[in-house]
């Protein structure tokens, strides 16, 4: 009697025990989207929707916001990962990768670390091209324009990975700034400004460089520029003060930090406009030096951009995936510069940078009558007067070749794109102005266009 009790009281301890994340999410409203980690968490759904009727998916979504706000989660999934990192070796995270001596990286590096999925030759002509059109279109305005590239973590700090097979040396990296000296665009080269460099600059629980990091980054964009700064050589301290975002991933209520090197010196420079942090998609700027300037970037750009706001008079920060560069004309800026982390070059071929397409003379070509292109057009809400114009070719272009767009007597240069995709921003009159074709590898392909129902921006 008394092991059956033993049974008993066993079985109710571990029932009650897995009854308290559920119940105790009746304690306080655990659905104000923090997780601590780089996640935003379901919100609890309405049952019915915004027309008095029931939601269709409601069973779903309160589905998902159970799983993402259960009683004690971030310490569940503390104490889990913990016990898989410390006994198995392993991480709960496919985004998070386990390395020597505490070091943390970025799962999404993994393609480029070991050469399992470079760039090809197409895309690596078509990505330059792009930025080559880009730069025509900036230096049109008067724009200086560059372009670089943030190094993966493990690119410059490999000593800290697992050992992993390597399929190549070469990265896609080194492909792009050789096809980028061809079409003349202006390339910083941050490999080896930082492999030039004998101090760790990025933090080892977080993807990113760390201040000191940021402000090598930021004096060597203003020499590319032409202009100096000396913020690497101000006076940094270092302060226990970061949380890594990879670390934030394995133990969302994890209180251990990095230390950072903080800088010291006075960045002058002032906000046109509050941010709620450094995460916001656009951020305006006003300083005491002279000159405008126009950055996109990524999460790279989260410590780099003060020094450059406080080297401009003017400046905006962009995080737009799709590049505005109209936005070079109407802040009349001097420079534009993109940076873009490594692991993410394949974004060049994603989207369709925010520029009216370049005239072209209208080649020679023969025509190509068994097969077409279908093209998708929407107004733009950016450029007035212009749609935005896509379509897939119906066979790989070579890879040094333009794609053009023929309208009447016109001709327009087109953005290549992923899969054979290509789109521009095109004069709306250009689109009933007459025959429309598609001019590529010495061949005229005839245009059909999709019904306007069917359009999608890119």
């Amino acid at each position: 009697m008394k092991r059956q009790a033993g049974y008993i009281i066993f079985i109710a301890v571990f029932l009650l025990l897995c009854l308290v994340p559920s119940a105790g999410m009746l304690l306080a409203d655990r659905g104000d989207g923090s997780s601590g980690a780089n996640e935003v968490l379901s919100a609890l759904p309405a049952l019915r929707d915004g027309e008095g009727g029931f939601h269709a998916d409601y069973l779903a979504q309160l589905s998902a916001y159970v799983e993402d706000n259960y009683f004690l989660r971030q310490e569940l999934v503390t104490a889990w990962s913990a016990l898989n990192h410390r006994v198995f070796r392993t991480s709960i995270s496919e985004d998070v990768v386990l390395g020597r001596d505490g070091w943390l990286y970025f799962g999404g590096t993994l393609e480029d670390y070991t050469g399992s999925r470079p760039l090809d030759e197409g895309e690596i002509a078509g990505a330059a091209r792009n930025l080559a059109l880009m730069r025509e279109y900036c230096e049109g305005l008067g724009a200086r324009f560059l372009f670089t590239i943030a190094p993966n973590k493990n690119s410059m700090y490999p000593e800290h990975m697992p050992a992993l097979p390597v399929f190549s040396a070469r990265r896609s990296a080194d492909s792009l700034r050789e096809a980028l000296a061809a079409e003349g665009v202006d390339y910083l080269d941050l490999f080896a400004v930082f492999g030039g460099q004998s101090e760790t600059l990025y933090f080892p629980r977080d993807s990113h460089w760390n201040s000191r990091g940021a402000a090598l980054a930021a004096d060597s964009v203003n020499a590319a520029l032409g202009r100096s700064s000396g913020y690497f050589s101000g006076p940094f301290s270092p302060q226990t003060v970061h949380r890594g975002d990879l670390y934030a991933m394995l133990y969302p209520a994890g209180e251990e930090l990095d230390t950072d090197m903080v800088y010291g010196g006075a960045l002058e420079f002032t906000y046109d406009a509050p941010i709620r942090s450094a995460e916001n998609l656009t951020i305006l700027t006003s300083g005491s030096r002279e000159g405008s300037l126009l950055m996109f970037r990524d999460s790279f750009g989260n410590l780099l951009y003060p020094y450059l706001a406080d080297s401009f008079g003017r400046a905006l920060f962009s995080r737009a995936t799709a590049y505005r560069l109209n936005l070079a004309g109407e802040r009349e800026a001097d420079c534009v510069v993109v940076e873009l982390v490594e692991r993410n070059l394949r974004y060049l071929l994603e989207n369709v940078p925010v520029m009216p397409a370049p005239l072209r003379e209208a080649p020679e070509a023969r025509a190509e009558g068994d097969t077409s292109v279908s093209l998708l057009a929407e107004p733009s809400q950016e450029l007035d007067g212009y749609a935005l114009v896509s379509g897939t070719l119906p066979w790989p272009p070579a890879p040094g070749g333009s794609i053009l767009l023929r309208a009447d007597s016109a001709c327009y240069e087109a953005f290549r794109l992923a899969e054979n995709g290509f789109g521009l921003y095109l004069p709306a009159s250009a689109l009933a102005a007459g025959e429309l074709s598609v001019v590529y590898d010495g061949a005229a392909v005839p245009v059909r266009m999709a019904p306007a129902e069917s359009s999608s921006t890119n």
